[in-house]
């Protein structure tokens, strides 16, 4: 079970103490609009801070009107920092499982495009193999039955945050997000 901090804006090192203040990790996940995936990940408890944007494409500082084209190759994206001693990136793939549909190619829900795709843009040799371990542990498991995850698990390339009014969005608006299946 994970730890869920409570009320808007409280992912803002919550969780942390001051002993752990200069270890953190950095994650980054692609599961469809990445303004419920970054609302998901706001809420639990260890994550300092979350940024959305774009990742895993070609095109240095794209817009958001590019990317929805389809033509940049990147996906919308969300990058935090977290406390590892508050919550393992083990569990931050944990999270990621449950908030999409993994075995989506290319589209979550009504959301359609490469930019709306499954991926897991790794940060380190050890995290592409949690990475793969816990997909593969997934597959095994049959909650798919039997459709196959096709998440892209690649290593991290650069983050390019996305234009202001797509940051933190759901609280902007006074909504807590939504869920896509």
């Amino acid at each position: 079970m994970i730890a869920r901090a409570q009320g808007p804006g409280s992912s803002v090192v919550t969780g942390a103490s001051r002993k752990t203040a200069g270890r953190t990790g950095t994650a980054t996940f692609a599961a469809g609009c990445f303004w419920g995936v970054e609302a998901s990940f706001r809420r639990v408890k260890g994550i300092f801070s979350t940024r959305v944007g774009y990742t895993g494409g070609v095109t240095d500082h794209p817009t958001y009107q590019e990317v929805c084209t389809g033509s940049t190759g990147h996906a919308e994206a969300v990058e935090m920092i977290f406390d590892p001693a508050t919550i393992t990136y083990r569990e931050l793939l944990d999270v990621f499982w449950e908030i999409h549909d993994p075995t989506q190619l290319n589209r979550q829900g009504l959301d359609v495009g490469t930019n709306y795709r499954s991926a897991i843009f790794t940060h380190s040799g050890e995290q592409q193999r949690l990475a793969e371990e816990s997909r593969d542990e997934l597959q095994a498991s049959g909650r798919f039955g039997s459709r196959r995850i096709v998440t892209e698990i690649v290593p991290a390339g650069m983050f390019w945050p996305a234009e202001e009014y797509h940051q933190q969005y759901f609280e902007k608006q006074e909504r807590s997000g939504y869920s896509v299946w």
